[in-house]
């Protein structure tokens, strides 16, 4: 139970952050290969691109939970009452049936990569295998909505205290 709760709170970050000190790495290694030893790593800049592209994705989801997306704040803060936490139930909702929509998309997408059989060029990886960092983020993005959903519920119920996100 500890693990599932630590995966909750810390997944997205984890996640980032290897992916952050592996491009640091990666292309740390490529300078000193260039500049000390005048070689280059022909598969560096591939993968540190890769993992770049995943984070991207990945972090959709981590702004998601922690409150992080453009919003309009001015506007609904002027709602009165309990108005602010039923537009963002609604905003909530549009953003979860627009990831829960992209979800087949980008599945069928990881589908015809493995048919296609597609490789990277420098480092051989089966693109499919980046590809489906879409459905990852996407479903992540889902599930932190629900769960901010689910959250804004309580608050309206009164069995949570408000909190700014």
């Amino acid at each position: 139970m500890k693990v599932l709760k630590w995966l909750d709170n810390n997944l997205e970050q984890a996640i980032l952050l290897m992916l952050l000190c592996g491009m640091t790495i990666v292309m740390g290694g490529q300078i000193i290969a260039r500049y000390a030893f005048s070689a280059s790593l022909s598969w560096s800049e591939e993968i540190t691109r890769y993992m770049f592209i995943i984070s991207g994705f990945i972090s959709a989801s981590y702004c998601i939970k922690h409150g992080l997306s453009v919003k309009i704040d001015q506007l609904v803060g002027m709602l009165p009452g309990k108005g602010v936490h039923y537009m963002r139930l609604v905003s909530y909702l549009i953003q979860l049936l627009f990831f829960a929509y992209l979800v087949p998309f980008a599945w069928k997408y990881v589908k015809a990569g493995m048919a296609s059989g597609q490789l990277s060029p420098a480092c051989g990886i089966p693109m499919y295998l980046i590809q489906s960092f879409t459905v990852i983020s996407f479903v992540l993005c889902c599930i932190r909505l629900i769960q901010k959903f689910i959250q804004r519920v309580e608050i309206i119920t009164g069995k949570r205290e408000a909190e700014e996100k």
